[in-house]
């Protein structure tokens, strides 16, 4: 049987040198979950925020792939209902970033809480990493309005122990410079902004050290 003891050999040296070369895990899957904020409303293709994280996270030496989960005009209510087929590709990483849609609609903060409660007890339970991504409330709908809102992410934050960002547009909000014509969106020179302050939270939750804003 020489042939027979031949192949067996042979087969031997792969797995050998299959055992000297371990398979490199993937690269973890990030999900940026939000509205048009994260869709990348008004800006050229590569520079929405989940892309510019993407290559933020590189230049760090951090290699993963920032899946887009955006979609303009989306609440919390829309991202709910969205879920879980958003969920289906079983990312590694979840940045939820809703409600700015519910501020600007005057949606009472106590369905915003529910919903991204929700949110987060579904993400939670399978134990994937979340990080939230805050919003505050615009001043048109008075003081208490404002006080309500702006309470939502912290409180959930606490509640399921999750690293908080705790203002999406920190640093980039109301500044012309930054933001489109519309005063609403961020340019490009505003996005990257936000991907420099959010990647680093980001390195810390892929390597399971938590993070707060």
């Amino acid at each position: 049987m020489p042939l027979v003891n031949s192949l067996r050999a042979a087969l031997a040296l792969v797995l050998v040198a299959a055992s000297a070369f371990p398979v490199c895990a993937a690269p973890p899957r990030v999900l940026v979950f939000g509205d048009s904020l994260t869709a990348g409303f008004g800006l050229p293709p590569g520079e929405a925020f989940p892309d510019r994280l993407q290559a933020r996270l590189a230049a760090d030496g951090i290699e993963a792939k920032v899946v887009n989960g955006g979609v303009s005009g989306d609440t919390t209510a829309d991202g709910l209902a969205r879920l879980d087929w958003t969920m289906a590709g079983h990312p590694d990483a979840v940045l939820v970033e809703l409600g700015a849609n519910d501020a600007l609609r005057g949606i009472d903060p106590k369905l915003t809480y529910a919903n991204l409660d929700r949110i987060l007890a579904r993400l939670t339970s399978d134990h994937t990493k979340v990080m939230l991504l805050g919003m505050l409330a615009p001043p048109n709908w008075g003081r208490d309005y404002q006080r309500e809102f702006d309470a939502i992410y912290g409180k959930l934050a606490a509640k399921y122990h999750v690293p908080l960002y705790p203002f999406f547009l920190d640093g980039v909000a109301m500044n012309p410079a930054l933001n489109q014509s519309d005063g609403l969106h961020p340019n490009e020179k505003g996005v990257d902004i936000i991907a420099e302050k959010v990647a680093a939270l980001v390195v810390r939750l892929l390597q399971g050290k938590g993070a707060q804003g």
